[in-house]
């Protein structure tokens, strides 16, 4: 090891690293709401896994069953085909949670470079990255998600096929990336000044080696959180663009969805309508504290007396 890696290596020392996740752990496990919605929120998804489980195909009608009541032999009921509906439940909370996470991916792609890049280097980079994220975030968001849907549901590629999975998480997380943008300049603003930076540009550290790997991870606490809370915002996106008849299309169930065709039924039926939109609320509620939970353990002046224990 040359006397440049050791150095570099006494600047952020593994030891404190893992002392610090390890105390982020222990103040998220403090936040009961987090815990609660954690558990939740993984329920959900393990059921959303297990789909395949069921005996009953989610697409497949049975007139004979149609308009059942909740029952043993079908737990949440049937719908107007006769199919059952925990099954269409659990296999549209795929579609809805693959579409969240999928459109978070694509808007970190997009936002995470942008912002690093902007507050970083500041001057005239910053003023023309702001000036194309001010743009984006200018448009009224909903408007365009519909606009965007409707094009691409009318366009058969390989990667974006009609109404696909893939289709709408590209339109979601096409205009979700602003907000990432932009919280990731304002710490990159702050950490830039960073006395360890500062040593670490003396040491002669690339650009991309300080970025990557001094300010980004001591910037990930930010990301995370928007991140999480990003993904709720996502499901509720994509269940509004498919109960519009812009997102995922009928057979292939999704909570939006489910939620549009009981909507000529509920007052007769109301199941087909409460369950779907009730996985909708639990989904988004427990995200939602998941959220508040890391943004409690990713405090700044928590993590700062962390540190002070260590100097």
């Amino acid at each position: 090891m040359t006397d440049y890696e050791s150095i570099e290596t006494a600047l952020s020392p593994t030891d404190l690293a893992t002392d610090l996740a390890s105390n982020v752990w222990k103040r998220f496990k403090r936040h009961r709401g987090a815990i609660a919605g954690a558990i939740i929120f993984g329920m959900l998804v393990l059921l959303t896994i297990l789909a395949f489980l069921s005996p009953f195909d989610p697409e497949k009608s049975n007139l004979q069953d149609k308009f059942e009541a909740p029952s043993s032999s079908h737990i949440l009921g049937t719908d107007a085909l006769g199919r059952d509906l925990l099954t269409r439940i659990l296999y549209g909370g795929r579609i809805s949670l693959a579409v969240g996470g999928i459109a978070v991916a694509i808007a970190l792609l997009i936002g995470v470079p942008i912002g690093a890049l902007a507050g970083y280097y500041g001057g005239r980079v910053d003023a023309i990255l702001m000036r194309f994220t001010d743009a984006f975030l200018s448009l009224p968001p909903f408007l365009v998600l519909i606009l965007l849907a409707a094009i691409l549901r009318e366009i058969d590629m390989p990667l974006f096929r009609r109404s696909s999975v893939l289709t709408m998480s590209f339109v979601i997380g096409i205009l979700s990336w602003m907000t990432f943008a932009r919280l990731v300049r304002a710490a990159f603003l702050t950490l830039r000044e960073m006395d360890y930076v500062s040593a670490a540009r003396a040491l002669g550290s690339s650009d991309r080696r300080i970025i990557l790997g001094h300010i980004l991870p001591n910037g990930i606490g930010v990301i995370i959180v928007e991140a999480t809370l990003q993904l709720g915002y996502a499901i509720i996106q994509e269940a509004g663009l498919s109960f519009l008849g812009f997102g995922i299309q009928q057979p292939t169930p999704s909570w939006g969805n489910l939620i549009n065709t009981a909507q000529d039924h509920f007052i007769k039926y109301p199941w087909l309508a409460i369950f779907p939109g009730l996985m909708i609320f639990l989904t988004i509620i427990s995200v939602n504290y998941i959220g508040d939970g890391l943004r409690d353990a990713f405090d700044p002046y928590k993590v700062l007396e962390t540190v002070g224990e260590y100097t």
